[in-house]
C-alpha cells in the first residue's frame, strides 16, 4: 500500500528524489530480525574460535585428543558459515526494504500519476510516468534526395532562438514512408539543453554541401529600426556601414553584403559610435 506520495503531474523532479513510498512495517521488522541473527551468529563465532584455540593448546600439551580438536574446528567452521548466511539475509532484507521506496531515475517532469496515497498496488502496475529534460531527441522527415546526402555526410544541428545546437548522434532509418516518400531521421541532442521541451516544433539544419561564408561576431552588429550596420575600422577611422545579414551560427553571424573579407569591425558598437562622433566633432 502507498504510504507517501510526494509529486503530482507537472511537478519538476530531480534525479534521485523519492517519488513515493510503500508501507514498510514488515520489511523493517525483517531487517531488525536479520540484524539480531547476525549479532548472535557473530557472538557464537567468537566463542567457537576461542574454544578451538583452547583445544589446540590442550592438544599441543598432550591434554586433549584429536577428536576434541576436530569437534572444535567443525564448530568454528559452522559458526563462520552461520555468520555468512546471516549477512546474506541482511542484504536480502535491505533490498526488500529498498524496494518500498521509488526514486526518480532521472531529472524531469511528471506527466502522469496512476495511483493515490493509501491505494494498494499490484506487481507490474504503473505508478508514474515522466519526461526527461536532460536527454532530448528530435525526429525529422527528410525527402529522399536530402536523405541521400545526409547518409553521405551525417552532420546536423537544431536551430533555436539562441543559435544552433549540434546533434551528438544521427540515426537515419533505412525505410521510407510509402505515402510521403520521406525518411525519418533522429537527432540526439547534448544533455542539459534548457529552453527545449518535449513536444516542441523546431527547425533542423543538415550539412549537404560546403560553401564559403563571411562571418563576424554577432555582437558587432548594430540594429536601429530597419537599419542593420557595423562600425568598420580603417585608416580613415571608424565609419558606420550598412550591411545585410544572413544566418546566425552560435556567436557569429553571416554577412551577405556590405563587408569584404579582411575588413575590421568594432566589437563594441556603442563605444565605436562615441569614438566616431568625437572624430567628426
Amino acid at each position: 500500500r502507498i504510504a507517501e506520495l510526494n509529486y503530482d503531474v507537472d511537478d519538476f523532479v530531480e534525479a534521485g528524489s523519492v517519488l513515493l513510498r510503500f508501507t514498510d512495517v514488515e520489511q523493517r521488522s525483517a531487517l531488525r530480525q536479520a540484524n539480531a541473527q547476525l549479532a548472535e551468529a557473530r557472538a557464537r563465532q567468537t566463542e567457537s574460535e576461542e574454544e578451538y584455540r583452547r583445544a589446540q593448546e590442550l592438544k599441543q600439551r598432550g591434554l586433549g585428543s584429536q577428536r576434541d580438536l576436530d569437534r572444535a574446528l567443525a564448530a568454528r567452521d559452522s559458526a563462520i558459515a552461520r555468520v555468512a548466511s546471516a549477512e546474506s539475509t541482511i542484504e536480502t532484507a535491505q533490498q526488500q526494504l529498498d524496494y518500498t521506496t521509488v526514486k526518480a531515475p532521472y531529472a524531469g517532469i511528471v506527466t502522469k500519476r496512476f495511483v493515490e496515497r493509501g491505494e494498494t498496488v499490484a506487481p507490474g502496475q504503473p505508478l508514474m510516468s515522466g519526461l526527461s529534460l536532460e536527454k532530448l531527441r528530435v525526429a525529422v522527415d527528410l525527402p529522399q534526395t536530402v536523405a541521400t546526402e545526409v547518409r553521405k555526410n551525417p552532420q546536423a544541428s537544431v536551430v533555436t532562438a539562441e543559435g544552433r545546437v549540434a546533434a551528438t548522434d544521427i540515426t537515419l532509418f533505412p525505410i521510407a514512408d510509402p505515402v510521403t516518400n520521406t525518411f525519418r531521421v533522429r537527432l540526439e541532442l547534448p544533455d542539459g539543453q534548457f529552453g527545449l521541451y518535449p513536444g516542441m516544433f523546431v527547425k533542423a539544419a543538415f550539412a549537404i554541401g560546403e560553401a564559403e561564408r563571411l562571418l563576424i561576431p554577432a555582437q558587432a552588429v548594430l540594429r536601429r529600426s530597419e537599419v542593420t550596420a557595423v562600425y568598420v575600422v580603417g585608416e580613415e577611422g571608424v565609419r558606420l556601414r550598412q550591411v545585410r545579414t544572413g544566418q546566425q551560427f552560435g556567436e557569429h553571424i553571416e554577412i551577405l553584403s556590405g563587408l569584404a573579407d579582411g575588413e575590421k569591425v568594432a566589437l563594441d558598437p556603442v563605444r565605436a559610435g562615441m569614438a566616431a562622433k568625437v572624430a567628426t566633432g
